[in-house]
């Protein structure tokens, strides 16, 4: 039989992408699926698995992808939600992939596509 502890304090040294491996190599073989393994390297390793639960983002990028066929409107939303100037929202609108808002929360993020997207923008949260 395996020492229990010398194994415990193996299984703490893992860093997260050798646990990862671990579950896959487990996975592979006691033919079982991942909830299993991952329970398992999860006992072993409960700070790895805590952070990993942790990571639910927080903050969004609203891209915008092209500003459509109402161009000035979308630049209008822009100019709101910004407080740029007319040469700097116009640059904004017509350069596709633009961050019109950076690292905001999600409620915030999803307003500002829903008011670009309703001036006839393309928007993307990243």
């Amino acid at each position: 039989m395996a020492d229990l502890a010398k194994l415990v304090d193996e299984l703490s040294a893992l860093s997260v992408l050798e646990a990862a491996e671990l579950v896959k190599a487990l996975e592979e073989k006691w033919g079982v699926s991942a909830a299993a393994p991952v329970a398992v390297a999860a006992a072993g390793a409960a700070p790895v698995a805590a952070a990993e639960a942790a990571e639910e983002k927080t903050e969004f990028d609203v891209v915008l992808k092209d500003a459509g066929p109402k161009k000035i409107e979308v630049i209008k939303v822009i100019r709101t939600l910004t407080s740029l100037g007319l040469v700097e929202a116009k640059t904004m609108a017509e350069t596709a992939g633009s961050k019109v808002l950076t690292a905001v929360s999600k409620q915030v993020a999803a307003d500002a596509k829903s008011k670009l997207e309703a001036a006839g923008g393309v928007v993307e949260l990243a």
